[in-house]
């Protein structure tokens, strides 16, 4: 394999183990913290925000989630010459990661200042409503997280079938 073509494998994999990293912390924010922080209002808000005083998920995703934009960048630079389908596969990841952020920043922001910043007392209704909508938009921002995954698994597919062959023209080959 030349080394263009490992540059290529290396972004193309390391854009979907980023993708899928993201997704499965974002499906245990739902399953786990959500639904422990939003179960027992006020208790359950005020134990979070002690848990999270040195850190929280969005430590995670500050990091994590420009990685993926960055890493879903360099992968649709270094696969343009490949031709429009690993253009449109790559800048559909990259486009879903970098939406993705937009609608954290647009609609989750705002929620978790409702939920760890302001105070508890005078605002338990609308913690209790904010913390139901953050639990059902979750999924919503899983699933957009969701097809970010799946766009890069047909990216990675699509160069190594372009690589290689198709597995079945190779199993033929070893077979004859």
């Amino acid at each position: 394999m030349k080394t263009i073509d490992t540059t290529r494998f290396f972004l193309l994999t390391l854009s979907l183990v980023f993708a899928a990293g993201l997704l499965f912390v974002n499906i245990y924010n739902s399953v786990v913290d959500a639904a422990n922080w939003g179960s027992l209002v006020p208790n359950s808000i005020e134990a979070a925000r002690a848990y999270y005083k040195n850190a929280d998920p969005g430590t995670f995703y500050r990091i994590a989630s420009p990685l993926n934009q960055l890493i879903g960048l360099l992968a649709l630079v270094f696969c343009w010459k490949l031709g429009p389908r690993m253009r449109l596969l790559c800048g559909i990841a990259l486009a879903v990661a970098v939406a993705n952020d937009m609608f954290t920043f647009a609609y989750f922001f705002p929620r978790n200042a409702v939920l760890f910043e302001q105070p508890v007392a005078g605002n338990l209704d609308a913690i209790r409503h904010t913390a139901s909508e953050w639990i059902a938009m979750n999924w919503v921002r899983s699933a957009t997280v969701a097809v970010n995954v799946g766009v890069s698994v047909v990216a990675l597919a699509t160069f190594l079938r372009g690589l290689y062959g198709s597995a079945t023209t190779q199993l033929r080959t070893v077979a004859a």
